[in-house]
């Protein structure tokens, strides 16, 4: 099975993605969620339109895929932005909010270092919630 990246980015009037490997296969949507599905029935549309035309799949395309989805982090801190505070993310990440503020801002980007701290940071968090039962 292929694993196919795609990258989400922020927009300032939603988010677009693309596949990393495939040139031309891209998508919009106003929200995660939605690009997400737009970029699966872009794949679909493009699967299909090949089969239409004769033409020759993409080696990626020809067995059986899943889609692995990445953001980067001004991306990441623009779609979370009201929902984690900079001093939140600062005590999970370590990161200060005068640096994440730039990060968020894309007036600088951060170092593999900084982005893996966030990255384990917010895995941290997340397996922390999903242990919870209310």
């Amino acid at each position: 099975m292929n694993t196919l990246k795609a990258t989400i980015e922020c927009l300032e009037s939603g988010y677009s993605a693309f596949i990393d490997a495939l040139d031309g296969v891209v998508a919009t949507g106003s929200t995660v969620d939605e690009i997400k599905g737009n970029l699966i029935a872009t794949l679909d549309d493009y699967v299909e339109t090949c089969k239409e035309l004769g033409c020759e799949l993409p080696a990626e395309l020809k067995d059986d895929y899943t889609i692995e989805f990445s953001m980067d982090v001004k991306s990441l801190l623009s779609l979370y932005n009201g929902i984690f505070t900079k001093s939140g993310l600062e005590r999970l990440t370590g990161i200060n909010q005068k640096q994440l503020w730039h990060y968020a801002n894309g007036i600088t980007k951060p170092r593999k270092t900084q982005v893996l701290k966030i990255e384990n940071a917010l895995h941290r968090l997340g397996n922390e919630l999903i242990a919870i039962h209310l």
